[in-house]
């Protein structure tokens, strides 16, 4: 089994609706993904997957929430732009991307700051 990681950043503002702290005023975060799939073989040329294919995939994505308040971004327009809804949303979008393709996403992280962030697992297989 192979796992291959890709990371990107973005940033944009948001704030927490009913957080009842200093989180539900808006702030910024210069967001960082780190996308982990695994693959079970090489193809001819000796790739699991291509690292440039995955990072496509992954910008196509965080481009729309790039430089945005979040809450006005769908889907958090209706519900709270956490860092857990934000991994699963990424990994929601990019499982559409990669449904062609013979491999499964074994991680989506979603770091507000280099201190803390949320890593997605999903239950069960792409």
């Amino acid at each position: 089994m192979y796992e291959i990681t890709v990371e990107k950043h973005f940033d944009a503002a948001h704030y927490l609706r009913g957080y009842r702290g200093k989180c539900e005023a808006l702030h910024g975060h210069r967001y960082r993904v780190v996308v982990k799939i695994a693959a079970s073989g090489l193809n001819d040329i000796g790739l699991a997957y291509d690292f440039t294919d995955l990072k496509r995939h992954l910008g196509e994505i965080l481009e729309r929430f790039d430089h945005t308040c979040l809450n006005d971004a769908p889907p958090f327009d209706k519900m709270n732009p956490s860092a857990e809804n934000i991994a699963a949303e990424i990994y929601n979008e990019l499982k559409k991307k990669l449904s062609p393709d013979p491999v499964t996403i074994t991680a989506v992280e979603a770091w507000e700051t280099p201190h803390q962030g949320v890593s997605y697992r999903p239950d069960e297989p792409v």
